[in-house]
């Protein structure tokens, strides 16, 4: 999390300290889990085929794909909203791509803010308030340093909560629908393929080729449906626990500098958030040595 951290006068003939630059948050990176699990499914699934003597060609048909995504992505339209639909197009971004975790960052910043402001009062965080990047973060730290009441501070924060829950859960509710409409319509397209073999039942080579090419839309609607579309809605609403997680932390972290907190208390508070706390070494008081009695024995003889 981004912060900057003023640099106090230093005493004539000392160097300088250098000043602390804004830490810029980790950028996304690929999420392997959601990479190495379509990946082996698909293995799985080909490599079990080809083990039967199958083809990659048998369940390559390109009518069977059109049938189950065009059927199941209109049917998803006439369920979903326009806005909705776009925004969990754009959203599976997050399926496939993950920021790193940067909760140890946020929990520093956030002890660098109580500690400056128990020196210099809160109202000495206006700069840094307006240096942070995440908008949630900037926008509890500003209202605090405008002395906005605890109460309303915590009420509006956790509407913002909410509403990004709402938003999350639609985009979720998008990829839920595909996964429950992929199936039925490849039923549909394979009951479409029957149809079309009844037509030749004369020739009962063309019969049995032609049934197997029925069934294959219903291989891709099963598919689609528990390879993709049903694991992105839980990777999306898996997201959103993790970034409503991070907001709580950020939350209680601002509203125990707002009540000014010791700094201690309050990372002790933020450390139950933090999975993976780095481990700090405790100096305890040094403990004299104790002589042994043949020690002090030989002490008095002397």
């Amino acid at each position: 999390m981004a912060t900057t951290v003023t640099a106090t006068p230093t005493p004539a003939g000392a160097p300088p300290k250098a000043a602390v630059k804004p830490a810029k948050p980790a950028g996304p990176r690929p999420d392997l889990a959601t990479i190495s699990g379509i990946t082996l499914a698909m293995a799985g699934i080909i490599g079990g085929l080809i083990l039967e003597k199958g083809s990659i060609q048998d369940v390559a048909q390109g009518t069977a794909a059109m049938i189950v995504l065009g059927g199941t992505f209109g049917a998803v339209l006439v369920t979903t909203p326009m806005a909705h639909v776009l925004r969990a197009v754009r959203g599976l971004r997050a399926v496939f791509f993950e920021r790193a975790s940067d909760t140890a960052a946020t929990i520093d910043g956030l002890i660098q803010y109580a500690t400056k402001a128990r020196k210099q009062g809160i109202v000495s965080l206006e700069a840094e308030a307006a240096a942070i990047e995440d908008p949630f973060f900037r926008k509890a730290l500003s209202l605090a340093v405008d002395g906005t009441d605890l109460q309303e501070l915590r009420k509006m924060m956790e509407i913002d909560i909410v509403l990004a829950e709402h938003t999350a859960e639609s985009e979720a509710k998008v990829w839920d629908a595909a996964g429950g409409y992929a199936p039925t319509i490849g039923i549909i397209g394979a009951v479409m393929g029957l149809i079309q073999v009844m037509k030749h039942l004369e020739d009962i080579k063309e019969v049995g080729h032609g049934i197997a090419v029925a069934f294959v839309a219903t291989v891709y609607g099963v598919g689609s449906a528990n390879i993709f579309f049903l694991p992105a809605a839980s990777k999306l609403r898996a997201r959103m626990h993790e970034a409503s997680l991070r907001k709580d932390m950020i939350l209680e972290g601002v509203t125990g500098i707002v009540e000014g907190l010791n700094p201690t208390l309050i990372r002790m508070k933020l450390d139950a958030y933090n999975p993976h706390p780095s481990p700090k070494r405790v100096s305890g008081p040094k403990i004299a040595e104790v002589p042994s009695p043949g020690a002090r024995a030989k002490r008095r003889d002397a």
